[in-house]
């Protein structure tokens, strides 16, 4: 069964048209190599993990760089729960806490 890639609701759909052109093609390749190969041959610098069930995509382009953190389901989805611009280093912590409470509205704790 191959992979998918979506996003969790209109919310994450704004977040994403939000990111400059390049980055959202950046996004677009990264999930296209997630449902043509599967997950699980994605590795750095495509995604990465964070915590617990939190992984993101990583994507760069002229304006700086961008992450789409998502969770995975048992029927083999990719749920992207909240992208972002990042302005630091880290990942800001409330962001990872936002992540975590979209994720929970699909069931991942």
């Amino acid at each position: 069964m191959p992979w998918t890639v979506e996003t969790l609701n209109a919310v994450v759909d704004a977040e994403l048209e939000g990111l400059p052109s390049d980055m959202r093609a950046r996004f677009v390749n990264i999930a296209h190599l997630i449902e043509e190969f599967g997950l699980e041959r994605v590795r750095e610098p495509h995604v990465k993990h964070l915590q617990g069930p939190l992984w993101e995509m990583r994507m760069k382009g002229k304006a700086g760089i961008a992450r789409a953190i998502y969770v995975t389901t048992g029927d083999r989805r990719v749920v992207v729960v909240r992208v972002l611009r990042k302005r630091t280093q880290n990942t800001p912590r409330r962001e990872i806490e936002l992540a975590w409470k979209r994720a929970k509205e699909i069931g991942n704790e």
